[in-house]
């Protein structure tokens, strides 16, 4: 359930002219919420909220936020890395609330990404297929929670570490250090099973 909704479909436009667009005219920020909508909802889930309704309640607040706070949009800067920060943060605070932070990624939802991590492990094409999504789920579970983020920024929203660094707020090298403790971790428990 949305906040807003869109009337009449609109060309693509870039996220800049979105932006000035709701900022002229309140009644565009539809655009926006179609644009970022399933994305942010799957990142959500992805972060580990799982119950739908909880899920719709986090995006819901995240355009509230976004409505609100679309005037200290700095347009130098990807809308996206700042939408998907404003989702983070809110994610996260959800979790400080309910004082639990459940499991990260279902296998049934995100089959296709575990390959792209393990492939990007290091491991020899023979070991690459002795390791099974649920091998990559439980290493996954096992993760610092600030580990597990970085991961599904970066391999299952597929952001760049310049994007993760403007989500996170935090330097692109801290990122680049993050990534590669994660994958030295997620490694070493593969390793372990």
């Amino acid at each position: 359930m949305a906040v807003f909704s869109v009337n009449s479909a609109q060309p693509r436009s870039s996220d800049q002219e979105l932006v000035a667009r709701a900022l002229a005219d309140k009644q565009q920020f539809a655009a926006i919420v179609q644009r970022y909508e399933e994305a942010l909802l799957r990142y959500i889930v992805r972060q580990g909220c799982r119950d739908n309704g909880m899920a719709q309640d986090v995006l819901q607040e995240v355009f509230i936020k976004t409505y609100l706070h679309l005037n200290d949009y700095d347009s130098s800067l990807p809308f996206s890395s700042w939408i998907y920060r404003i989702a983070h943060n809110e994610t996260i605070t959800h979790f400080r609330k309910e004082k639990n932070r459940p499991l990260v990624l279902e296998i049934a939802a995100d089959d296709e990404f575990f390959g792209k991590i393990v492939g990007d492990l290091g491991f020899s094409r023979q070991e690459t297929g002795q390791y099974h999504d649920s091998d990559i789920q439980a290493a996954l579970q096992r993760l610092e929670p600030r580990y597990r983020d970085i991961i599904v920024l970066k391999f299952f929203e597929e952001k760049s570490y310049e994007e993760i660094s403007d989500i996170l707020q935090m330097p692109q090298g801290t990122v680049a250090t993050l990534i590669n403790r994660a994958k030295k971790k997620i490694k070493s428990c593969l390793e372990k099973s």
